[in-house]
């Protein structure tokens, strides 16, 4: 069942969180350390002033636990949610303190961050629930356009995304790579 995650799911959405966005996990952690950046990244789930909120993130539930997540949130108020990002303290000492944590999502529009599928329940239709849950949010919130990036080699990814709708809108730079920028009026 798809619902919204709870401070209690960190354990679990965290390595789906981490296996989506890869690179970009460091770059938001300020820290080439893996255990470091997951301590933070798990420390910033549990709070609400950020992107990667408990609050901006759905969850398809089984008894097993959770089988897959969806972090989304509105475009106007992206570079706010990246703000305790910049502001982390100890970032102006890590490895990464002088990288740019890029917005991603423009105003006006409701943006997927990430989304990943638990490898047990792969193939069963959780990505798609997820986007149409993701989509009805967006309406919800009195969006009509949704945008979302991925990158150039996830073939699979982007054949979902194409067969959802999705077009290309160009290309954006992120954590040092080039994704490719799609969009969604609805």
């Amino acid at each position: 069942m798809i619902g919204p995650a709870k401070k209690e799911d960190v354990q679990e959405v965290l390595p789906l969180m981490l296996a989506a966005i890869g690179n970009i996990a460091y770059t938001l952690a300020g820290t080439d350390d893996q255990a470091e950046a997951e301590r933070i990244l798990a420390d910033f789930f549990t709070r609400e002033d950020n992107r990667i909120s408990y609050k901006h993130v759905l969850v398809d539930r089984r008894e097993e636990g959770v089988a897959g997540m969806l972090i989304s949130y509105a475009g106007d108020g992206a570079a706010v949610l990246d703000e305790p990002f910049v502001t982390r303290p100890g970032r102006e000492k890590g490895a990464r303190s002088g990288e740019i944590i890029a917005v991603e999502a423009e105003a006006g529009e409701y943006y997927l961050d990430s989304i990943a599928v638990d490898e047990r329940f792969q193939g069963q239709g959780i990505a798609k629930s997820l986007i149409s849950a993701f989509e009805q949010k967006g309406l919800e919130e009195g969006y009509n356009k949704l945008s979302l990036i991925v990158e150039p080699y996830n073939t699979r990814a982007y054949a979902l995304y194409k067969k959802l709708n999705f077009t290309e809108a160009g290309t954006i730079k992120v954590s040092g790579s080039e994704y490719i920028r799609m969009v969604k009026h609805i």
